[in-house]
């Protein structure tokens, strides 16, 4: 008669699923706990190990504990400390509106690779984007990693997950003649010299907006990029470091750009005088008309307007960047200029992006070596 099988022991069976072999054992007032192996030895020793270290007092036995218990727990003790305050508000978001109330209620031991997916698919059905779903799923198995650190879950599910493909929109970069007409209509604009810095500099609106008079030298002509701005609702305006070492850069400016800044300096004089009281002096570059900072809101509607006057297409803000960088490299700017420039972390980067420009560029080569040799 086979002697049954008392709380502690375990037992080792192998999956028809997938052939992966389990191994599991009862505690003492706990739930089930499973391991996991390709082969049987595996989930044999991996067995015995954890039925030692639950007798030592090492395995946290509560696959009670849900999804939304660990991932809160995990966002303020672990991820909070590590990164910026922007990305912890928008991670915040992610896992409050979208996946705490579709997972949270699973227990993180039984959270599987299936459901997950389901979950991704279910949010591109209702119309979020791929990149939304893939912040979502960087979220999850960076969630899911520290999880299997503290051996609370044997594996990390993400792993067998699948994540939705982005689809890279074309850019429109604007043209070297656009981006000449774009500033001619900003002339005596009050944009003219946000909008002088951003297309000759290829500076991101954060960067711009955080930009402080002491981060200006005249008399080496140049500009510091020490911070970038967000605003984060309900707490404010909230100012930060650049994500990356190379983000903190130092961009040697031309002449047309300090002058257009020191008739900028003149305005921002004549604006306070005009504010009185209601100024409040921060040293900001691009301020409002009050010395405050310059609301995304406030510079889209203002933009748009020159862009009208200009009769360029309607692009983004955030397009001046591009046109920068696509400026600088059609005029054969060197590839390492153009990414200090725009504080990319790596040349890579800079030549995954932009890699559209480089077709031109070597046509340009092989006339000039076609010109050289071909007599």
């Amino acid at each position: 008669m086979t002697r049954r099988r008392g709380k502690g022991e375990g037992s080792l069976y192998q999956r028809k699923s997938d052939g992966r072999w389990v191994g599991s054992f009862k505690p003492e007032a706990s739930s089930r706990q499973s391991v996991y192996g390709d082969t049987r030895k595996e989930a044999h020793e991996k067995l015995q190990k954890a039925m030692r270290d639950y007798q030592q007092g090492k395995l946290v036995a509560n696959s009670k504990q849900t999804v939304r218990q660990y991932l809160e727990q995990w966002l303020e003790q672990v991820h909070h400390p590590s990164i910026r305050e922007t990305t912890y508000h928008e991670h915040g978001i992610l896992l409050r509106v979208h996946i705490l109330p579709a997972l949270g209620h699973v227990p993180l031991q039984r959270l599987t690779p299936q459901r997950i997916q389901a979950f991704y698919t279910k949010k591109l059905d209702d119309g979020l984007s791929a990149g939304y779903i893939q912040t979502m799923h960087a979220i999850l198995h960076k969630a899911l990693d520290n999880a299997v650190k503290w051996e609370l879950v044997p594996r990390n599910v993400c792993d067998f997950v699948t994540a939705p493909r982005i689809v890279r929109h074309e850019r429109q970069p604007l043209t070297p003649d656009q981006a000449q007409q774009l500033l001619q209509a900003a002339k005596d604009h009050r944009l003219e010299a946000l909008l002088t810095v951003a297309i000759t500099t290829g500076m991101r609106k954060g960067e711009l907006l955080a930009l402080r008079w002491v981060d200006i030298n005249f008399n080496d002509g140049s500009l510091q990029v020490r911070r970038t701005v967000s605003y984060i609702s309900g707490k404010g305006y909230i100012e930060s470091e650049p994500k990356t070492q190379k983000g903190r850069r130092k961009i040697i400016l031309p002449p047309v750009v300090l002058l257009a800044l020191k008739q900028h300096q003149m305005h921002q004089k004549e604006a306070r005088l005009k504010a009185g009281p209601r100024w409040e002096e921060h040293g900001l570059v691009f301020c409002n008309l009050y010395g405050r900072y310059l609301s995304a809101a406030s510079l889209t509607r203002l933009f748009r307007a020159v862009l009208k006057a200009a009769g360029v297409p309607r692009v983004r803000f955030h397009d001046l960047r591009h046109s920068a960088a696509t400026i600088l490299l059609s005029m054969g700017i060197h590839p390492k200029v153009v990414q200090e420039l725009l504080g990319h972390s790596n040349i890579s980067m800079t030549m995954n992006t932009y890699s559209h420009v480089l077709p031109a560029m070597q046509q340009e080569a092989m006339e000039k070596m076609n010109k050289l040799f071909g007599g």
